[in-house]
């Protein structure tokens, strides 16, 4: 296939076959080639790239903008035995390609196929397989401490970085440490283009902009900066579309004794004319598009439950200015766009910061103001202490919307957002909506932003909303759908009330009494649902998220300080790290779609002999 800009495929003799043959590809057939042989390779890729991300969705900005710098890695140094470390993990296509794996990426993100992010069951050059950003100078760090305890003095660690995750406080902790013990086989690439999913913000991003300057260009220029300040020798800045700059800046990088940092500039999605005039996010991450307009390949007419929250959130900043918004580093993603838009002061993206954005959501609610916070329920992890002990302890009105909760899809264990139920319930003081649909969506944002007596938190799923489900009843924070019978309570939380609806339809046919519950306001449990579920014979909960310690054993709990003997058993995923692959297939391999939450009531009724 041919690329829509960029250059021309180049043609060679003597090595072509293996250019054309990307099941050959290895990192010895790379390091073997001629420098001008690599180029034609470098198009090759780009190619393939293209061509099965648009397939498939995926990353694909990124991507194309590391093709040269992940072949001078793989030239200059010798994986697996010399340890490179890609932080975030969704830059590393390139490398699975170098190191055995094109042929595969026909299945790229499909279930039982190639991962989207480094993966240590696929390869032994994966080492790490991260997708939160900043952690790979701490990895190196490590690393780089066992080899020196175990005599391993030769091999290298290699953490390459963007400039966006750069920014983070775990890079700046390890920073610290790496300079301060002095390592000599410790290189750290700099991957900077100006971008994490957007264009970068803040002070690192000014300080980086201006190491481009002629006068600080080339390490002979004597001029410090951030990085030579802490201890580390700097080489660069370097382009890092130019092999030849490349291979040199890692070659002088090799002779020196102590820690250095390569800074190279590239440019996101490099070579694909679509990804190259896209001002916002060059492509960053893909559904199945058009490789020749890079369109998607269908439309949707649906809103998505991001889409929602970005319209109810800017309709309400109209009329409340106390209201403002952080995000960090993903203002599009999590839908606050059209809210920065309108109020461009009243938005804060802090870069890729979780926690810093957290705690200084609190100190926007401490000076009168009501914060929302947008990220993905994935990175809630992160902030978890700042939520815990600097916003709920002190009883702040900050709300926390989590974009992507529960299973998400084809990224796989980090980028499912399976956790926040269990941690929000650890949460003092804290109140978790579960919106159902659009309109409910709509209602809990504003009661949210309407508590100003501690946290509130919406959660809602990747992808397009539900159809509405408009209640029958509502008996307090608790919406009933449906008629309410006997046997069974079915509980069904968010975005799982619709086939809580569907797998009622089934068991009515064979028999069953049941009630269809969907809390509006799930954590602290409302009354009301513990009232309802000492009126019926078995209670099952089902949650798009952890079981363990989520909203089901909340219930069981809640029902055993009320003295109520209700058998209360929950449907969610197990305490397990869920691979890739389609949200319904993964709903279905849970047990939590229709068919699946129907056997589990059949199950559970069986096992209490009732």
């Amino acid at each position: 296939m041919r690329l829509s800009s960029g250059p021309e495929p180049a043609t060679a003799d003597g090595n072509s076959h293996l250019v054309e043959t990307p099941g050959e590809w290895s990192p010895q057939a790379l390091r073997a080639l001629p420098l001008d042989e690599v180029t034609v390779l470098a198009s090759r890729i780009r190619s393939l790239l293209v061509e099965h991300v648009c397939a498939a969705g995926g990353h694909l900005g990124p991507n194309l903008g590391v093709v040269e710098l992940t072949l001078a890695l793989h030239r200059g140094f010798e994986s697996p035995r010399d340890v490179l470390v890609f932080d975030t993990g969704h830059q590393t296509y390139v490398h699975k390609m170098i190191t055995g794996r094109a042929d595969l990426f026909g299945q790229l993100r499909r279930s039982g196929g190639i991962s989207g992010y480094p993966s240590r069951s696929e390869s032994v050059h994966d080492w790490v397989e991260n997708s939160h950003a900043s952690t790979a100078l701490s990895y190196a760090d490590g690393l780089a401490k066992a080899f020196a305890a175990q005599g391993q003095e030769q091999r290298w660690v290699v953490p390459v970085i963007g400039d966006g995750a750069m920014a983070g406080g775990l890079a700046f902790e390890a920073l610290n440490n790496l300079a301060g013990a002095g390592y000599s086989k410790v290189v750290v690439v700099l991957n900077d283009n100006g971008r994490s999913y957007a264009p970068t913000t803040g002070a690192l991003a000014v300080h980086l902009a201006g190491l481009q300057h002629p006068s600080h260009r080339g390490s002979e220029a004597g001029r410090s900066n951030l990085f030579t300040d802490l201890g580390f020798v700097y080489i660069g800045p370097v382009d890092g579309h130019d092999l030849v700059a490349l291979e040199q800046a890692f070659e002088e990088a090799r002779a020196v004794q102590g820690p250095v940092l390569v800074h190279t500039l590239t440019r996101k999605g490099r070579g694909y004319r679509p990804a190259e005039a896209d001002d916002i996010d060059c492509f960053h991450a893909v559904g199945i598009i058009d490789p020749a307009t890079g369109a998607p390949s269908s439309s949707v007419s649906e809103p998505t439950w991001t889409d929602v929250f970005g319209d109810e959130l800017a309709r309400i900043g109209a009329q409340r200015p106390d209201v403002v918004a952080v995000c960090a580093a993903m203002l599009q993603p999590t839908g606050l766009k059209r809210f920065a838009d309108r109020f461009p002061r009243r938005v804060f993206d802090v870069g890729i910061a979780e926690q810093h954005a957290v705690c200084s959501a609190a100190g926007l609610a401490m000076g009168g103001l009501h914060p929302v916070v947008a990220i993905y329920a994935t990175f809630l992890n992160r902030a978890f202490d700042q939520l815990l002990l600097d916003v709920a302890l002190h009883r702040l009105p900050v709300t926390l919307v989590l974009d992507r909760a529960g299973i998400t899809g084809p990224d796989g264990p980090s980028h499912h957002g399976l956790w926040d139920h269990t941690l929000l319930s650890l949460v003092p003081g804290l109140r978790l909506a579960e919106p159902r649909d659009a309109v409910t969506l709509r209602e809990l944002l504003q009661e949210a932003l309407s508590d100003q007596d501690g946290p509130t938190a919406l959660r809602f799923p990747k992808g397009t909303t539900n159809e509405d489900l408009p209640a029958t009843h509502r008996v307090g924070h608790v919406d009933l759908l449906g008629p309410i019978g006997h046997d069974v309570l079915l509980v069904g939380l968010g975005a799982m009330a619709g086939p809580c609806v569907a797998a009622r339809d089934q068991l009515t046919t064979q028999g069953f009494s049941v009630t269809v519950a969907a809390p509006r306001w799930a954590l602290p449990v409302p009354e009301e649902l513990v009232r309802l579920a000492a009126g019926h014979r078995l209670v099952v909960t089902v949650e798009d998220s952890a079981r363990a310690g989520g909203v089901g054993d909340a219930l069981a709990q809640a029902c055993a300080d009320a003295a109520v003997p209700a058998r209360v058993r929950n449907l969610g995923v197990p305490r397990l790290f869920m691979a890739h692959g389609s949200r319904p297939e993964l709903l279905a391999a849970t047990g939590l779609d229709a068919c699946g939450i129907a056997s589990g009531v059949r199950l559970a009724w069986d096992s209490h002999q009732l």
